[in-house]
């Protein structure tokens, strides 16, 4: 299978196991799941994007390929290729939805995942190459694939880069920039040197702060959060449907558009229709988003450390954007 990726570029592959899981419809789904959630509400919908680049499906297969590329087993190529397969349709927007969300820490998608892959295709496959389902589903096994923040982790090294390169247009090869430069050392991602891994975290930290959780971002999860909750409270749609496609949601949410004011109003809402305004006095919703921020290791002369042990004005910068970011949303009448 050759496969053009926006950060890794034309790949081959091969591997029978791999194949199959891509050709799942538990994968396949994820090319309908937009990787942040609303692309009206983007803070930059007129991107160059093509069909599947900022998808579910696109972040999956980037994190398998970065896995690949830095000789992690297969086993955690596995893990990375399905880590997304649980999210539902317009991503984290989910955690404005579900009682069992959290808007701040954005955990409902890991909550369900073992039980979500359970009642796929993906444990018949594994099965079928010999795989243990269990190990495969235990993150412990996996430091290359997941870690929490601030350190770096496949996952997160593959949705900064995506982004960086559809919206902040540092194209493949400053992508590969940043790939070039990294090691793996007893397991964990390091830079080669301070000067690359101090580029990397201030990268990252203009990513959030522009994408993850800037006002639009606020908008965006509560509008469209609000718009889903509101369909599901009326039964237009099934807790099921969530699990589909971000298109099918719309579709059969719209069809209820024209005999419900609040859903028109909703809707409105979330297609940029009412100004909305960050008013600490007068708000309509108080909205927290998951703020990130990476502290990467590096090799300098001291050995292996990190951008804060070097640059201790950073380590004050990123105290401050771990912290969620609360906005006061206020819509015109």
């Amino acid at each position: 299978m050759r496969y053009q990726d926006r950060v890794y570029g034309e790949v081959e592959i091969s591997e029978p196991v791999i194949l199959d899981i891509i050709n799942s419809s538990a994968i396949q789904r994820l090319k309908g799941v937009d990787q942040v959630g609303y692309r009206p509400l983007w803070v930059k919908p007129d991107a160059d994007v093509g069909e599947y680049d900022y998808s579910r499906f696109a972040h999956s297969l980037g994190v398998y390929l970065l896995l690949r590329k830095f000789g992690a087993p297969l086993e955690e190529q596995i893990a990375g290729l399905i880590h997304d397969v649980s999210h539902s349709a317009f991503s984290h927007c989910i955690e404005y939805v579900v009682k069992e969300g959290s808007e701040r820490e954005n955990t409902y998608q890991d909550n369900i995942f073992n039980n979500f892959v359970k009642k796929t295709e993906i444990p018949g496959i594994l099965e079928k190459y010999g795989f243990n389902l269990e190990y495969i589903l235990d993150d412990a096994n996996f430091p290359l694939k997941e870690k929490k923040l601030p350190d770096l982790c496949a996952d997160r090294i593959d949705y900064s880069l995506r982004v960086a390169v559809i919206f902040e247009g540092i194209n493949q090869n400053g992508a590969k920039y940043f790939l070039d430069n990294f090691s793996i050392i007893n397991k964990k991602w390091a830079f080669k040197n301070f000067e690359v891994a101090k580029q990397y975290a201030d990268l990252f930290l203009k990513i959030n702060t522009v994408y993850f959780s800037d006002f639009p971002s606020a908008i965006m999860y509560r509008t469209v959060g609000d718009y889903v909750k509101y369909a599901l409270d009326k039964k237009y749609i099934s807790k099921d449907d969530l699990y589909t496609t971000d298109k099918i949601v719309l579709e059969k949410i719209g069809g209820h558009l024209r005999g419900d004011k609040k859903l028109k109003l909703l809707f409105g809402r979330m297609n940029k229709k009412i100004k909305c305004q960050n008013n600490l006095r007068e708000y309509d919703a108080k909205v927290y988003c998951k703020s990130r921020a990476v502290n990467p290791l590096c090799l300098s002369k001291g050995g292996l450390q990190r951008v804060s042990d070097i640059d201790k004005n950073f380590d004050i910068i990123l105290k401050r954007e771990l912290e969620p970011k609360v906005y006061f949303l206020k819509f015109e009448k």
